[in-house]
């Protein structure tokens, strides 16, 4: 098993469309193309270096010539004037034979000012390359008396490539002409050929080692994205749960389990959504199913005894009809609060006003007592308490929570408390009931639709649970939020909150 793991990254490694072989052999290519242009940069700068010394040290040897040199007439082919008769040699006398030069693999010439050409090391030694006349006049130009030329690289006769260096030629104290030597480049260009060499076969050997190095190098360095890879293979939807190390030392590879992580995050949350979703959507048809079948049982059962002929005793004909009218409002109750809730998920339409929440709570004062019956209710204004609502909605919102407080509170002995304020953090509405509060199991669903905190679905305490989902709909639509404190045995207190929009003017209490 292990074997075969290791065959199969070292095909990983040696594929072409591999992250690893691409990263060294791009890595490699371009080490190779650096080195490349380093060693031609190198053996030119070598070739000038050498040439440039070369020519120095010719320099020099000219100038170590003798001074005299040039004055033999036998060198020279200058006769100042002098007819061929009157060089004839006068008898017992000796015609001076001129110094023979043996400069091994070096030219020597003599450029007169005049132009002519003396090749002095034609008979012993290379063969002098002659440029043309126009760049003699060009060098006699540039050099003075005790002055280093500098050096060309011309081609002899023979098609020998020489460097050649020029120095003033100075006869019986004048300048003469110009005294040319030339040596050959082939070992100059001999031992930069082999300095070549060498850096090419270091060059290899630098690529092997590195090519060598590279590969458990690269390997180490990627082992973290491999480990990434062999996790997110074996990810599903079991164990979205998990999650990438973020510090691994790597800066894209953390970034990438960051961003690995995140998308594990969202991705669960999505699977946690759907699988909620589907449950409260399956609950939601089993409670809605079951709220419409009682009183469509109801009806029915009704009907079956008015056609058994309880429809001709008038007492029993009014008690079924009673009873269906009943059942039908409640049928079309729940209707209505189905599409207010629909509505509300999909896009809520509000008649948005500037509104003053007090003036709405005085309005609807009697209403509320009227609903509270003999229950004590306090309604604590704070007046100028005002903000951009939907009144009808907020009416809805108050009839909801205060209609909820009276399903749970006693009759006789009940108190419901209406609190309005208004402070730094916005807008604050309270109803407070002293009923026998909410199972602390139970408070976090009771905005649930359709969610009773009675197991048994009697109605001794509500219907069919749609109003406080209603009014955490319409609450949220207006930019608010509302929750519930309570504790058992102790009543519940609804709040709500709106961001501050409104001025706030002093208080008054309504008893």
């Amino acid at each position: 098993m292990k074997q075969g793991r290791t065959l199969t990254r070292a095909a990983r490694l040696l594929a072409p469309r591999s992250l690893q072989f691409q990263l060294l052999s791009r890595s490699l290519y371009i080490l190779a193309a650096l080195l490349v242009l380093v060693g031609a940069l190198q053996s030119i700068w070598m070739k000038n270096f050498l040439y440039r010394n070369r020519a120095e040290t010719m320099s020099i040897q000219l100038n170590g010539l003798p001074r005299d040199l040039l004055d033999r007439s036998s060198l020279l082919p200058e006769r100042h004037g002098k007819s061929k008769e009157e060089e004839e040699v006068q008898p017992g006398m000796e015609r001076p034979r001129g110094p023979v030069l043996f400069l091994p693999d070096t030219s020597l010439a003599y450029i007169a000012p005049d132009g002519t050409f003396t090749d002095l090391t034609k008979e012993s030694g290379m063969i002098s390359p002659q440029l043309p006349a126009v760049e003699y006049t060009a060098v006699r130009e540039k050099m003075a008396p005790r002055r280093p030329a500098s050096y060309k690289i011309v081609q002899d006769a023979a098609g020998t490539e020489q460097l050649v260096v020029f120095r003033p030629a100075e006869r019986s104290g004048s300048f003469g002409g110009i005294i040319q030597m030339g040596t050959g480049t082939a070992q100059l260009q001999a031992v930069v050929l082999q300095q070549l060499w060498i850096y090419g076969a270091l060059v290899v050997l630098a690529l092997a080692g590195g090519l060598a190095l590279n590969i458990p190098v690269m390997r180490r360095t990627l082992q973290p994205l491999n480990k990434m890879v062999e996790a997110v293979e074996q990810t599903d939807a079991g164990n979205l749960n998990e999650r990438f190390p973020e510090t691994q030392g790597q800066l894209e590879i953390d970034s990438l389990a960051k961003s690995f992580n995140g998308m594990l995050q969202r991705l669960e949350t999505s699977f946690i959504a759907e699988r909620d979703a589907k449950e409260q959507m399956r609950r939601f048809i089993a409670d809605a199913s079951h709220e419409l079948r009682t009183p469509l049982t109801s009806i029915h059962g009704f009907l079956e005894v008015l056609l058994r002929g309880a429809a001709d005793n008038p007492k029993q004909l009014y008690a079924a009809l009673t009873s269906m009218h009943g059942e039908s409002t409640r049928i079309k109750k729940l209707v209505e609060d189905l599409l207010t809730l629909a509505k509300l998920d999909r896009a809520p339409q509000l008649q948005l006003s500037d509104t003053r929440l007090d003036r709405l709570l005085l309005e609807m004062e009697p209403h509320l007592r009227m609903l509270a019956g003999t229950r004590t209710v306090h309604i604590d204004l704070t007046a100028g308490v005002r903000g951009t609502f939907d009144p009808d909605k907020m009416k809805q919102v108050i009839l909801n929570l205060f209609h909820n407080a009276v399903q749970h509170t006693d009759p006789e002995t009940g108190v419901i408390t209406v609190i309005l304020s208004a402070d730094r953090d916005g807008i604050s509405l309270k109803v407070k009931d002293n009923g026998p509060g909410i199972p602390e199991e139970h408070a976090a669903h009771v905005f649930e639709r359709f969610y009773r905190s009675d197991s048994s679905r009697t109605r001794k305490h509500g219907g069919a649970g749609l109003g406080l989902s209603i009014t955490k709909s319409i609450v949220e639509a207006h930019g608010g939020t509302i929750s519930v404190r309570s504790r058992e045995g102790a009543g519940s207190t609804f709040v709500l909150t709106f961001p501050e929009n409104g001025e706030n003017k002093g208080g008054k209490v309504l008893k």
